[in-house]
């Protein structure tokens, strides 16, 4: 191996060492040859002349100077699409501005940056994507004043926001008649947290377990009212306290063995109240929330042509005014977003907080006789509840039909809710027959129904304006 690079090393230095000599040649003859000339180097390219530099810059400055077309805004496009209903509405009637004059006055007026639409309430209240007017509303022009609940205690019929108190006032005035039965509807009613009541009432039973099973120890008997568990389970729901006392407990101040001049408040369970311990208990355990319950505000009107033009409260949204801004901040937003590519769990997201928008529908039913049913619901309630509301003011309530959704289609799932078939926040649905049973009826020499909806209904028919 070691010869092996020897030899590489001495041919590389040999190779080195330059062309060879021979001995006989003489001094001239070994003078180097001369190499062969290089190709001469190309010329460059000569630059431009002091006269197109001149007319490459005044180019230049032109374009600097000539203004860039603004990109279309969010505030644009609602202008436009509130111009097109603008010169809509002037069509439809000869009264009011022209329609040029209208849209000046549009571009006259100063969207502030990052506001949505100022002029809202120029789109129909009623349609599915329009939002409730910040001006006043006139009750004259509602199509429903509110939306109103019944009291299941005592069947009174009161606003949205006052449903609240008057079921408080109600359990207040139950009380008198039944203590432990008012006690009870106020500890699952009047506390929201749901965890929060079912942690406590467990609690409560557990006290009154320990009495009843044993009747003889006495310490059962009392309860510490400065316990840890006491304070943080029981003593911070609503209507704990009237519980105990309903039931037999009474508060005292009791000493503390071994302690000189120290007290401490117990609830102590009165004498004879010992057995109906377990039935209280009983009914703590089977409590329900009090909830008061959607007055349909079912009304019937004449036929009329404004049957499908509604003017809705803000009680039907679920936005406040504070959040009317922001609502429509996003409307803007949903104008941009129309020409973007979306995911579809974007636009899943997106559908579902539509849903969310509202929280009632008000609903129209139209009749093959032109009366026209009316009616109140949650935009969740299923179409179940729809169709029963429906049948309860049927002449003949056991004749199958069915009921057409704008557009014509059958709703068929009872199961789906309101907002999911688009009947939110309302909507003009048809009534019909089913067609197979009228036919067996006609073919029968069966008589044809004049009347749809029951007597009473039509005794207080209104008009519809």
């Amino acid at each position: 191996m070691k010869k092996f690079f020897q030899d590489i090393k001495a041919e590389l230095q040999f190779k080195g060492a330059g062309p060879g000599q021979k001995l006989s040649e003489s001094p001239r003859e070994r003078a180097p040859k001369e190499k062969p000339k290089a190709d001469p180097p190309p010329k460059c390219r000569q630059g431009p002349t002091n006269e197109a530099q001149m007319a490459a810059a005044a180019a230049l400055a032109r374009l600097e100077q000539k203004p860039k077309p603004r990109p279309p805004s969010s505030q644009d496009a609602i202008r436009n699409q509130v111009k097109k209903e603008l010169m809509a509405e002037a069509a439809a009637s000869d009264k009011g501005a022209s329609v040029d004059q209208k849209a000046r006055e549009l571009d006259q007026a100063q969207l502030p940056s990052g506001s949505g639409l100022q002029t809202v309430q120029e789109s129909p209240r009623g349609s599915p994507n329009s939002l409730p007017a910040l001006q006043e509303e006139d009750p004259s022009m509602l199509s429903v004043s509110g939306v109103y609940f019944t009291c299941p205690l005592t069947g009174a019929t009161v606003r949205k926001d006052k449903r609240e108190a008057q079921i408080k006032k109600a359990i207040l005035e139950h009380a008198a008649q039944d203590p432990v039965a008012a006690a009870v509807m106020e500890i699952h009613t009047c506390n929201r947290d749901r965890e929060k009541v079912k942690l406590g009432v467990e609690t409560i039973a557990k006290y009154l377990d320990n009495i009843h099973l044993h009747p003889e120890e006495e310490k059962y008997r009392k309860i510490k009212l400065q316990n840890k568990v006491f304070q943080e389970r029981i003593h911070c729901l609503e209507g704990t306290h009237k519980f105990f006392q309903a039931v037999g407990f009474e508060k005292a101040t009791l000493s503390v063995p071994g302690q000189e001049e120290a007290t401490e408040d117990f609830y102590v369970l009165k004498e004879g109240k010992l057995g109906d311990l377990k039935e209280h208990k009983e009914k703590l355990l089977s409590g329900e929330p009090l909830r008061a319950q959607l007055d349909r505000q079912l009304r019937v009107f004449k036929p009329s042509p404004q049957a499908s033009r509604f003017e809705l409260p803000s009680d039907f949204f679920s936005i406040t005014a504070e959040e009317l801004k922001r609502e429509q901040r996003l409307r803007t937003e949903a104008v941009e977003k129309a020409s973007m590519l979306r995911t579809k769990a974007m636009r899943e997201k997106e559908e579902q907080r539509e849903l969310r928008k509202y929280n009632y529908a008000l609903l129209r039913i139209r009749f093959p006789d032109g009366y026209i049913l009316q009616g109140t619901f949650y935009a969740r309630e299923p179409i179940s509840a729809l169709y029963q509301f429906v049948r309860e003011t049927l002449q003949n309530n056991w004749l199958p039909f069915e009921l057409l959704a704008p557009g014509g289609h059958k709703l068929t799932d009872e199961s789906m809710a309101l907002n999911e078939c688009g009947l939110v926040p309302s909507a003009l649905l048809t009534f019909v027959w089913d067609a197979d049973v009228m036919a067996d009826i006609k073919a029968s020499g069966g008589e044809r129904m004049e009347s749809v909806l029951k007597p009473d209904l039509l005794l207080a028919v209104q008009t519809l304006s």
